[in-house]
């Protein structure tokens, strides 16, 4: 056996013997389990978008972790079990590549998309344009794979820029309705119902502009809230250096600081 083999042996023994040994291990569930799981996959995504190797090595030994124990659990009820499950999926992946496996042509990414999705409507019978897509996603995920179903049959935008004019529109439209409404809408009440629709045609037009542009819109904004908390950060400490308290600094003031703060940190 191999070192690949070797290791991976190691950790489903180990996986059985926390779940035999341990009192907590043995009480979970697939329910209880699954909260870990997601987060442990969102924190891989962080350790990828950091660029931080080390982090990214170390957050996938966890979700590696978390696919054994849950193919323990399945295996438990008479499910398939681990091996069957990589058999599995080395079978999907096998069988929605027919252009490295077989004779078929796929010469760019966007026909291995569309090929990739006529797989699965027509050779593995999933029903309807929008199969399997879970509506517990996060809600921008949610929206991107809902739009790639519909791309997949060609109910698209024929280009990127017929995805901004829309996007365009829809912040018009905002706009209207904010204007109907009587402008801005108090903190910590209910928006009118025609703001709360006008507001969720914004999202979903600006996820469509993020797909057609290949930028993964959950990664996007992760990534620029964590640059506003670093540069907002940053603009605090200006301030506390010369004596001034940030809360307490008319906007004005606070944005020069968070100018000064965006032209240190990017």
């Amino acid at each position: 056996m191999n070192d690949l083999g070797r290791s991976l042996e190691d950790l489903q023994t180990l996986t059985q013997r926390l779940r035999r040994d341990c009192p907590w291990d043995r009480e979970q569930t697939a329910r209880t389990i699954v909260p870990h799981t997601v987060e442990e996959a969102f924190e891989v995504a962080d350790a990828a978008v950091a660029d931080d190797d080390a982090k990214l090595a170390d957050e996938l030994g966890d979700l590696l972790f978390q696919v054994y124990f849950l193919s323990l659990l399945l295996e438990e009820r008479g499910g398939p079990g681990l091996e069957q499950v990589a058999r599995g999926v080395h079978g999907k992946l096998v069988r929605r590549h027919p252009h490295v496996f077989g004779d078929a042509e796929a010469r760019t990414p966007g026909r291995v998309r569309e090929r990739w999705e006529q797989i699965k409507r027509e050779d593995e019978g999933r029903a309807g344009i929008f199969h399997d897509v879970s509506e517990s996603f996060p809600s921008l995920l949610y929206a991107r794979k809902v739009q790639r179903r519909a791309a997949a049959v060609n109910f698209e935008y024929p280009d990127t820029a017929g995805a901004i004019a829309d996007l365009d529109d829809e912040v018009r439209e905002l706009k209207e309705a904010i204007a109907e409404a009587g402008g801005d809408v108090r903190p910590e009440t209910e928006p009118p119902p025609h703001v709360f629709e006008e507001m969720g045609d914004v999202l979903f037009a600006a996820v469509n502009v993020a797909r057609r542009l290949n930028v993964d819109p959950e990664l996007a904004l992760r990534a620029m809230t964590r640059r506003f908390v670093d540069r907002v950060e940053r603009a605090e400490r200006f301030a506390a250096d010369e004596g001034k308290s940030w809360t307490e600094l008319p906007l004005e003031q606070q944005d020069e600081y968070f100018d000064r703060a965006k032209a240190t940190v990017g």
